[in-house]
């Protein structure tokens, strides 16, 4: 009796130190949770990589295969667990340390959540840079990379060698860079702009470069309109050098030039050939002829006209093609077709959590998550079931969490309605998250008050951080729904709305959707503003150009070498080029006809009696720009008369500076008087002829002032009288009595 009493009572002590370690391997502040990571070790048992089935949107349970596959490169024995980050808790490390004390095997354990990888552990391998390959794998991805990218991302990392390495670059990287690495898929927003540049692209491209083309085309039609134009106004025009040009012999120079000054008491040898010769010196002969400078060529009076339509078509064609060739090459740029990893639930996958919660509720009516911490202990569980069980009400409670990412999409309501589908009866279904704590409840045919439950109180679906636990909420429910009204008939909700297709929800929109027909409007006009600019642009630089054309006096514009206010710097130059020319010409020409070889000489004379009345072979300082003027239609004059002695005896009266005068044209009276006066016939070039050009006008003596311009023929001195058709033989006359020179 006395050994048996023993045996009973040690018996007892062993069962009761049994309850005993259960009880408080229950309770909420355990470091581990029992229920969870036996769970997941037991699942890992059966299979190195368990995805859980609460993310099939994102990581479908059909991928573990390529999880599987990736964790054979590492070359040591892999675990991995997917779960929703929120199901790891606050220590995703002390989970893998539990699920490995519950599984007992050597290894690299790698936990990933929905955001990345959140906890790395090795027990009784080596495999160095593991934990700097997840440092390393948190810096260099994008918050969109998926899990099946992140785990073969670190696993590349290991792999490499260099994992430390990479980790401190990531590191510092993000630190220099607060907006991370770009994203690694192209989400719907991204298509939008997508599409809106590619159709900026497709017609903004090719009809700036149409516009262009065209532009370019039409102005290289003008300038050769121009080159003829210009060509056959002076075909009939004389050359600068007229003939054959022969050296002068001194004694003729000096039979022509010797005269003698009789005003102001001044005397100097060969009138101006001494000083003109003089400012030859140290240069070469730039003789450029009167005829060339002096007519130059014009416009035809009708420019040439629209861009020929049969020539349009070539072009247009080029820019349809090349629109095409932009749009095919936008599609093999912009040739993501779906905002994730290509990866796609099966129809397994989006309903293995509904099958796992309804089993569990068909054989208890209170299910908890296994995935999730514990959210309720072994007490209130048992509690609760009591409780469930009193009700006269079917009641059942599943302590599942919600994301957007499970096979509802987040639709609380459509989790209820697939429950109460798998298990074909009327009941009141209570869905908890054990992660926010939050509570809805879902009447499926049951006589309670609808009203009655929709009014409860607050508390009891969306906690506080002062509220009481899950347990005690979930208790005081059924405490509510025990006192509930009956209703007459059961009550069914609304149908709740679908949920999205995940192969739908990831796909991306067509290229030459949404945003691209936007982005056709914008790029043509775009396309018009930037030609407007183009052609503005290219519209200023030519008048740029044009106007030191006419300021420098240029060759390449018809009246470029006679511009119409030409200023000091440029008579200077071209009085001090023209008499370098015209005393280059003249010293090898040895036989020239007298006449030619008078009127050169006295041309010659008469311009460095105007600009040079030192004789000290530079120009005055003081010379004046209608001087200036006058000096360069003698020296052309006088090159004209080199060659060709009746052309240089008249020049043009409206522009002196255009040249000689081939022609001559009735000009009316400035006055109007048809009484007093007749037409008068005037010395014109070939250009006025056509079309009357403007008249020269000059600065008056020591005027500084921009605008200061008058009409030649109204400032003193000898040039004013050419406006009145008088030849150079005159004016040569007029030069030498306005100096006194006999």
């Amino acid at each position: 009796m006395r050994a048996g009493i023993v045996l009973v009572a040690g018996w007892l002590a062993v069962l009761c130190c049994t309850g005993s370690v259960h009880a408080a391997e229950a309770t909420p502040g355990a470091p581990d949770s029992p229920t969870q990571t036996a769970y997941l070790a037991e699942q890992l048992r059966k299979d190195p990589v368990y995805i859980s089935d609460q993310l099939p949107r994102e990581v479908p349970r059909s991928t573990a295969p390529d999880f599987a596959r990736e964790a054979r490169r590492l070359g040591v024995s892999t675990y991995v667990i997917v779960l929703p980050s929120s199901s790891f808790g606050a220590e995703p490390s002390a989970v893998l340390a539990g699920i490995h004390d519950r599984l007992g095997r050597k290894g690299l354990y790698v936990a990933i959540g929905d955001s990345g990888i959140d906890a790395v552990q090795t027990y009784g391998v080596s495999l160095p840079g593991a934990e700097d390959a997840s440092r390393a794998t948190l810096y260099e991805l994008a918050y969109d990379a998926t899990p099946r990218e992140v785990f073969r991302h670190f696993v590349e990392v290991v792999t490499s060698g260099h994992a430390h390495q990479r980790a401190e670059q990531a590191r510092a990287a993000s630190e220099d860079d607060p907006d991370g690495p770009p994203s690694v898929h192209t989400d719907r927003t991204d298509r939008e702009n997508q599409s809106f540049v590619t159709g900026i692209a497709v017609t903004g491209i090719p009809l700036t470069a149409l516009l262009i083309t065209v532009y370019a085309l039409q102005r290289r039609r003008v300038r050769r309109a121009a080159a003829t134009a210009k060509a056959t106004g002076g075909a009939d025009r004389p050359s600068a050098a007229g003939g054959v040009r022969v050296p002068a012999t001194r004694g003729a120079a000096k039979a022509v030039g010797g005269r003698t000054t009789a005003a102001g008491g001044k005397a100097t040898a060969h009138g101006g050939k001494k000083a003109a010769a003089g400012m030859k010196a140290g240069t070469g002969a730039k003789g450029t002829g009167s005829g060339k400078k002096g007519t130059g060529g014009r416009k035809g009076a009708g420019g040439p006209g629209p861009y020929p339509r049969e020539r349009l078509l070539p072009l247009l064609a080029a820019a349809a093609v090349l629109g095409g060739l932009i749009a095919i090459t936008a599609t093999q740029v912009f040739d993501d077709t779906t905002s994730g990893d290509g990866s796609r639930p099966t129809a397994a996958d989006m309903r293995a959590r509904i099958d796992r919660v309804t089993d569990g509720l068909r054989r208890d009516p209170l299910y908890t998550d296994p995935e999730s911490p514990p959210a309720l202990d072994a007490t209130e569980r048992a509690h609760l079931r009591r409780r469930l069980r009193a009700l006269d009400v079917p009641v059942v409670i599943a302590a599942v969490p919600s994301s957007t990412d499970d096979e509802s999409g987040g639709n609380r309501d459509l989790l209820a309605k697939a429950l109460h589908t798998r298990l074909g009866r009327d009941l009141l279904i209570v869905l908890a998250d054990p992660g926010s704590g939050s509570i809805d409840l879902v009447n499926y045919g049951t006589r309670v008050d609808d009203m009655y439950l929709i009014n409860r109180p607050r508390d009891l679906s969306y906690p506080q951080s002062t509220d009481p636990p899950l347990g005690h909420r979930l208790d005081q429910l059924l405490t509510y729904v025990s006192k509930s009204p009956k209703a007459k008939a059961g009550h069914m909700p609304y149908e709740p709305p679908a949920a999205d297709d995940p192969v739908e929800e990831k796909a991306l929109p067509g290229l030459f959707t949404g945003d691209f027909e936007p982005g056709l409007v914008i790029g043509t006009f775009l396309a018009g503003l930037l030609f407007g600019l183009v052609a503005a642009a290219c519209g200023i630089v030519r008048r740029i150009t044009r106007h030191r054309r006419t300021a420098t006096g240029a060759p390449g514009d018809a009246r470029s070498p006679a511009p119409t206010e030409p200023s000091t710097a440029w008579l200077r130059r071209n009085a001090r080029e023209e008499l370098d020319a015209l005393t280059a010409a003249l010293e090898p020409v040895a036989a020239l006809s007298e006449d030619s070889q008078r009127r050169a000489w006295e041309c010659l004379d008469a311009a460095a009696l105007l600009i040079d009345g030192d004789s000290d072979g530079r120009i005055d300082a003081d010379a004046t720009p209608a001087a200036l003027a006058c000096a360069i239609v003698l020296a052309r004059a006088g090159r004209t008369a080199i060659g060709e002695p009746d052309a240089a005896r008249f020049v043009c009266h409206r522009n002196p500076l255009h040249g000689v005068a081939h022609k001559r044209v009735q000009v009316p009276p400035e006055g109007g008087g048809r009484a007093r006066t007749r037409a008068r016939s005037l010395p014109v070039c070939e250009a006025c002829r056509l079309t009357l050009g403007p008249v020269l006008r000059l600065r008056p003596s020591g005027s500084a002032r921009r605008g200061a311009h008058a009409p030649y023929a109204t400032l003193p001195g000898p040039l004013a009288a050419l406006g009145d058709g008088t030849g150079i033989d005159q004016l040569t006359r007029d030069v030498r009595e306005y100096f006194g020179v006999h």
